[in-house]
């Protein structure tokens, strides 16, 4: 994610608690989504669909972030 901001990424995550908890977040979601998308999707894809939604959301969040700091 975001591989121009690489070195920013790795910085806010040791200095920046908000961004880190975003990022933690995504990547929580991220794993979430691929558990449900191997398992019988069928089944949770309404799911699956509003948690990709919160994944977009936060991935938004933590680009605002990125930009933000790197003006």
């Amino acid at each position: 994610m975001f591989p121009e901001y690489r070195e920013l990424i790795s910085q806010l995550k040791t200095s920046d608690a908000h961004f880190q908890k975003k990022f933690n977040q995504h990547n929580e979601l991220d794993e979430e989504i691929k558990n449900l998308e191997k398992s019988n999707a069928s089944d949770y894809t309404s799911e699956v669909h509003e948690l990709k939604l919160k994944k977009l959301h936060l991935k938004d969040e933590i680009y605002d972030i990125l930009k933000g700091h790197s003006s």
